[in-house]
């Protein structure tokens, strides 16, 4: 069933049109992703669906008495109610039905006859209705979204005048969630969220029963939720079903046929074009130019594909080859002021290494690379260096610019020797050309400094980038150039990122940092929670081997018997997985010894250098089984 449709809708400023012919549909349980490029006008498109805006032209409709709530980016909303008080007045209703109840409950005992049989009938009626609202659950329900949003129970009785920007919008999304209407449009509901509350939105979504529109540059997030995506152009609003992932290869291969479509018909114009200059004058010949130039005037011409906006050309390249190790971090503890945030901290840094640091909001992330390059001591521990390893660190604060250069000063300070049109060149590789160089850095879009403090970076030829969250700031377009580049590099990368997106692409390993000290996991952000989930699981099921035995005589003889089978189960899956890890781990022993032969039997240099890469290949492999093996083994242990 339809509940909100847009025709024809555009947008208009002072005359220049921000966008036109936008057609919308929108149905029950649709889950759309609504993306663009920056400036292409989302939120404002989203204003106008759900009413906030009028368009310059068009219409939007939608179903008699639907419900809708609506998350702009700024979301605020004022009261003096404490944030549990807030949440309650969303079920007014239900809590006057609810007194409604206790009173007929106490009339029970003093009416007989008719009056009670009445009585009870209206009592069965308003209870059955109260139950179906939820009448029963909707303190929990509160509680439940409050934890999820990171507001625990001793923020309950807070004022709500009392919360900050960030804290008030999670608050509204919270509201906007108990209200469970039938649509739901949020933009960029993840900015006030740390990862741990964007899994829990994601999973809450997914499971949500009205439709829901979504702006966001969470990509991680686009692909958990939505299963539709509508791109918004300045002539159209294009449909694709699927997730971002998948809108992403469906718009490449539509670019790519309508390129061709494009070229085959502007090659059929040519030649049309051609016979008619050179035939529509000779007698002989007139009668059939003619036709072909009626062929033109009826023919529909196709427009040019549209490509994406000017996209910035990012590379980062080693000037120097590191050695195979080049980081190592023995037993550390971070912190600041002598209060340690995390502890022990140990890493072992090999030469391509791409290594994401993820944890928990407070846990010390940012504070552990500042140690790394000397800005912070470390509590405890040491950190080393290898041979020949020269580092680059990107802020997340921005504070290496200085704000009075220009965009050009700023790199051509650093790098004085340089040649001025090769400082050009890499600006305007990073987007900045013509009078953008001349802007002062204090004039920059957050986005903007971003972009030049990579600039400089990628000026700088290290061959160890340490990252604090590069991609904060950056639009979707330049958080995917700058995982092409990362990709590419020829170096070493250890990052923190709170974009799972940008971690699933770029990261080989991940490293989890959190009170306790750090584990490292030897893959994706997806392998992560995938092993972390199994460790989590062999660790309860080690906890429940390990009952005392006066524990156990009070469970449940049949409990007890489905949980041993459970977890003789989840024995012989760990075993199974030990023995096909040997049984790996003894053909890559024996493919590293044939190559090793076939490298002593050739003085081919190309077959040489490509046979070391398959060594390499196989080293890394061996690597993060033997790691896998040793985790599965403790485990059992």
């Amino acid at each position: 069933m339809i509940i909100l449709s847009g025709h024809k809708i555009e947008r208009s400023f002072s005359g220049d049109v921000l966008f036109d012919n936008i057609n919308i549909q929108v149905d029950e349980r649709d889950r759309i992703a609504l993306v663009g490029r920056n400036g292409a006008g989302k939120s404002t498109l989203l204003k106008i669906l759900v009413g906030e805006e009028a368009p310059t032209s068009g219409e939007v409709n939608t179903k008699r008495d639907l419900t809708l709530s609506y998350l702009a980016q700024d979301s605020r909303f004022e009261s003096d109610r404490t944030i549990f008080e807030e949440m309650l007045h969303v079920f007014e209703d239900l809590r006057t039905v609810e007194k409604t109840l206790r009173t007929m409950e106490m009339q029970m005992a003093d009416w007989t006859g008719a009056t009670a049989d009445k009585l009870m009938a209206d009592y069965d009626r308003l209870s059955e209705d109260f139950r179906v609202r939820g009448g029963f659950t909707y303190e929990s329900d509160i509680k439940a979204i409050l934890n999820g949003f990171k507001f625990d129970q001793s923020m309950w009785n807070m004022k709500i005048e009392e919360l900050s920007g960030g804290q008030n919008t999670r608050l509204a999304l919270a509201k906007m969630l108990l209200e469970k209407p039938e649509l739901l449009v949020l933009d960029e509901p993840t900015n006030h969220l740390d990862i741990d509350s964007i899994a829990w939105l994601e999973n809450y979504l997914a499971n949500y029963q009205g439709a829901l529109i979504i702006v966001s540059h969470d990509r991680y997030f686009l692909d958990k939720v939505a299963t539709v995506t509508l791109d918004l152009t300045p002539h159209s609003l294009d449909r694709y079903v699927g997730n971002y992932s998948k809108f992403m290869d469906l718009k490449a291969e539509k670019l790519a046929t309508e390129e061709k479509n494009f070229e085959k018909q502007q090659k059929e114009i040519a030649k049309l074009e051609d016979f008619v200059q050179r035939n529509i004058v000779r007698a002989s010949t007139t009668k059939r130019a003619q036709a072909r130039r009626k062929q033109l005037e009826k023919m529909e011409r196709l427009d040019k594909p549209q490509t994406a906006s000017k996209l910035a050309n990012m590379t980062f390249q080693a000037e120097r080859v590191s050695g195979n190790i080049v980081l190592t971090v023995t037993d550390a503890a971070v912190g600041y002021d002598g209060q340690i945030l995390s502890r022990p901290i140990s890493l072992d840094v090999k030469k391509f290494d791409a290594i994401a640091i993820v944890g928990p909001n407070g846990i010390g992330k940012t504070t552990f690379l500042k140690s790394l390059i000397g800005q912070i001591p470390f509590i405890q521990g040491t950190s080393t260096y290898g041979a020949n390893v020269e580092t680059g660190y990107y802020d997340q604060t921005q504070a290496n610019l200085t704000r009075t250069n220009t965009v050009l000063d700023e790199l051509w300070n650093e790098f004085p020797t340089t040649p001025e049109v090769e400082i050009r060149n890499r600006l305007g590789a990073f987007l900045f050309s013509g009078d953008d160089v001349k802007k002062s850095v204090s004039m920059l879009s957050g986005g903007e400094r971003a972009r030049l403090l990579l600039a400089k970076l990628s000026m700088q030829r290290n061959n160890f980038l340490i990252l604090d969250e590069p991609t904060n700031h950056l639009d979707i377009d330049s958080k995917e150039v700058l995982e092409n580049a990362l990709i590419d590099f020829d170096g070493t990368l250890l990052f923190v990122s709170h974009d799972r997106y940008f971690i699933n692409r770029v990261a080989t390993k991940v490293l989890e940092i959190s009170e306790k000290g750090s584990t490292l996991y030897l893959g994706d952000y997806d392998y992560y929670l995938e092993k972390k989930a199994e460790l989590e699981e062999l660790e309860r099921q080690k906890e429940l081997q390990t009952t005392p035995s006066n524990q156990k005589d009070t469970i449940p003889e049949s409990s007890d018997y489905q949980k041993q089978k459970e977890t003789q189960k989840e024995l012989r899956k760990v075993t199974r997985r030990i023995q096909q890890i040997e049984e790996e781990l003894e053909n890559i022993e024996e493919r590293e010894s044939e190559i090793t032969q076939a490298m002593t039997a050739t003085n081919d240099a190309i077959q040489l250098m490509d046979l070391q890469e398959a060594l390499d290949k196989l080293d890394k492999e061996q690597d993060m089984l033997m790691q896998e093996w040793e985790s599965l083994n403790e485990a059992l242990e």
